[in-house]
């Protein structure tokens, strides 16, 4: 499968609830590299790099955890780079 980076911005429910943390164990599950970051706006601010499926499998288990809830994502195809793992960022 052809490896993609999207960047995505959620929002509603993500600071507070551990929602970088959950991405964080959730992206390595799945073999996904990238990096996490709380905005200042409330929202939160992920780029995943993997397969289509592997990104869409991470973003379905984040918004099923127990006290995340997003209502909104904004999303976009961004160039591949070499991460080699995933982050969380400040």
């Amino acid at each position: 499968m052809a490896e993609i980076r999207r960047r995505i911005r959620f929002y509603g429910i993500v600071q507070g609830v551990g929602f970088r943390y959950v991405t964080y164990h959730t992206a390595n599950r799945y073999g996904v590299t990238g990096w996490v970051r709380n905005c200042f706006d409330g929202s939160v601010e992920a780029e995943f790099q993997g397969s289509e499926r592997d990104i869409d499998a991470v973003i379905a288990d984040i918004g099923g955890s127990r006290y995340i809830q997003i209502d909104r994502m904004d999303a976009k195809d961004i160039p591949t780079a070499d991460d080699g793992y995933f982050e969380i960022r400040d």
